[in-house]
Order: C-alpha cells, then sequence, then structure tokens
C-alpha cells in the first residue's frame, strides 16, 4: 500500500472565507460531512455549518484547491513591445517599396533586395509572435538578445 502525501495547500484570507461559504451552503443544503464530528461536537458549535466547513477545511479533507496564476514573465511583456515596434516597420518597409514600385524600372535591385528584407522580418516576428503566445520565456529572451544586437 502506497502513502501519498499531499502538501496542503495554503490559502489567503479571501480565499479561505470563500470555500467555507461554499462549503457551509453545500452543509446547509444536506450535503453529507466529509469529516466525523462526534455529536458533542456539533452541539457545541450548535451545528453551525460554517463552523463545520471551517472544521473541515483546517483537517484538509475538502477536496478543493485553488488555481493561482503567476505574472507575466518580463522577458514576454517585453518581447510583445519589440513585436509591435517590428510591425510598424513592416507597415513602414510596405510604404517604401509602393513608392519604389511606381519608378520600377530605376530601382528593380532596390526592390527585391526590399522584399527580401520584408519577408525576412516577417518571418522573425512570426517567431517572436508564437513565442510570446506560449509564453516561452527562453525564446523571449533569445529573441531580445537579437534585436538589441540589431540595433
Amino acid at each position: 500500500m502506497f502513502l501519498l502525501m499531499v502538501e496542503r495547500q495554503k490559502f489567503s484570507k479571501y480565499e479561505r472565507a470563500r470555500v467555507i461559504g461554499a462549503r457551509g451552503l453545500q452543509i446547509s443544503m444536506d450535503a453529507p460531512l466529509l469529516r466525523d464530528i462526534k455529536s458533542v461536537e456539533l452541539e457545541s458549535i450548535n451545528y453551525d455549518p460554517l463552523r463545520i466547513a471551517e472544521a473541515e477545511l483546517d483537517s484538509g479533507v475538502l477536496p478543493i484547491s485553488v488555481n493561482k496564476p503567476m505574472p507575466e514573465k518580463k522577458e514576454v511583456k517585453e518581447l510583445g513591445k519589440v513585436i509591435k515596434e517590428n510591425k510598424k516597420k513592416t507597415k513602414e518597409v510596405v510604404k517604401k517599396i509602393e513608392k519604389l514600385q511606381e519608378n520600377k524600372t530605376e530601382n528593380k535591385k532596390e526592390i527585391t533586395n526590399m522584399k527580401r528584407k520584408l519577408t525576412i522580418h516577417k518571418k522573425e516576428v512570426e517567431k517572436m509572435e508564437t513565442a510570446y503566445e506560449n509564453d516561452d520565456v527562453e525564446d523571449a529572451a533569445d529573441f531580445l538578445r537579437k534585436f538589441s544586437k540589431s540595433k
């Protein structure tokens, strides 16, 4: 037989109040008790559902966990700013290409070079966006290093 040791989650006072209130409501609507409480103990707390719920929570028999989302990493936030800047630059390059295409015969080489740079730039931005969407901190840090070198 294997025993599984589960670390008890520490709740804030607000989470604790919410859990006790929800469980107290269940108990007041005749939900079965999850902990064996002697009749003497029940009489001493006047069959109060909130106190029963608090006793259940303190004993660790409530199968409740609170999902606490972690804050976003600094690198991922910075990458979001870099993506916005790069999208602005992409729009500027597209405008330059459009201007150059008006005099297509004179600027063919320059147009092809700018188009090549634009496609490379778009691919980099796509990679950055996937790293940003996936909260991939390592990729975000790599992109930020590359971006700071290229400036």
